[in-house]
């Protein structure tokens, strides 16, 4: 069975299925409904449930299968990740925005499409031109040197699509948040340091966070129904120091605090408001809810969204 809740396409189609370019189709405020309607969104907001089921109160540390296109994901992110090594930030008056990146985003440009065909089976790399987009999509952009949760769902949507075409399986599922997804996000914090990049989009003080979304969704799901952790105790540095190596929340609230200063009621009042809920059930819940009411339902970061074969701006069929 698929992740999606879908065969891989094959088996619908057989061996002929045109792939296609993902191309913009939300380019109003009244095609949000388009959007919310669309097999892409039920398709994406299902990938994001799945997972966030799979992960319900394991560590980051416990035992899972990696398959050999798990293996190759890693190897991806880490040939990026030797990129940011080669191309050291530039000397320019701004502090914010360093135009490195973009020499840096050049590369991944020009060699997306190449290193998506190697981590497809033999028989979809046709399927590479059409996947690479969200890869691409989801480091940042380079003209602004902005990165934000559009990219972030970017990234889902390319290993939702990777699911979709059987490459990834539903026994991939704590590969896919624990080694793919944590590994993105290592890759992702580089970048936003190294580069200093903007946040985009961001809702300032009252944003759940500059950069993420989903590890807090997925990091929450980690801690239900946890003997010890509670909501609470995330906003205590030693808890943060001694577990954040197993639960993704904490490795997020790691980076906020080396990143920020000041108190964290302050500059993360969301994140201090979601302390004092009493438990981690009713944290996801909410997060799910707040990322479907600031993401998913917000036009300035769907209108980026692109839609292909895979991720189908069609109507889900009733």
């Amino acid at each position: 069975s698929n992740l999606c809740n879908l065969e891989p396409f094959t088996s619908q189609t057989g061996a002929s299925f045109t792939f296609m370019v993902p191309k913009k189709e939300i380019s109003m405020v009244p095609d949000m409904g388009k959007w919310k309607r669309s097999q892409a969104y039920a398709d994406y907001i299902g990938f994001i449930l799945t997972l966030n089921e799979g992960v319900k109160g394991k560590k980051l540390t416990c035992e899972y299968k990696v398959s050999e296109t798990v293996e190759k994901l890693v190897d991806l992110l880490g040939t990026l990740d030797r990129w940011i090594n080669e191309t050291p930030p530039v000397d320019q008056p701004s502090r914010f925005g360093n135009k490195a990146y973009r020499t840096w985003f050049a590369k991944l440009d020009q060699e997306a499409e190449a290193l998506v065909s190697v981590v497809l089976p033999a028989d979809k790399r046709a399927a590479a031109p059409e996947i690479a987009v969200y890869l691409k999509e989801s480091v940042g952009n380079s003209t602004r040197i902005d990165y934000g949760t559009g990219h972030e769902a970017a990234f889902a949507a390319f290993l939702c699509c990777l699911c979709k075409v059987g490459a990834l399986r539903v026994d991939d599922q704590l590969a896919i948040v624990f080694k793919v997804f944590n590994r993105y996000l290592e890759v992702m914090r580089k970048l936003q340091k190294t580069y200093r990049m903007e946040p985009a989009g961001s809702q300032g003080v009252w944003g759940l966070d500059d950069f993420q979304f989903l590890p807090f969704i997925w990091g929450s799901s980690q801690f239900i129904d946890h003997p010890t952790l509670e909501p609470r105790h995330f906003v205590d540095e030693r808890v943060v120091n001694e577990h954040h190596q197993d639960y993704m929340f904490l490795e997020c609230i790691k980076f906020i605090n080396e990143m920020k200063t000041g108190p964290f009621a302050e500059h993360s009042n969301q994140l201090w408001n979601i302390s004092a809920v009493p438990s981690w059930s009713k944290v996801n819940q909410g997060l799910i809810r707040m990322y479907k009411a600031e993401c998913l339902e917000k036009f300035p970061v769907i209108q980026h969204f692109k839609f292909g074969s895979l991720l189908s701006i069609q109507p889900v069929k009733p």
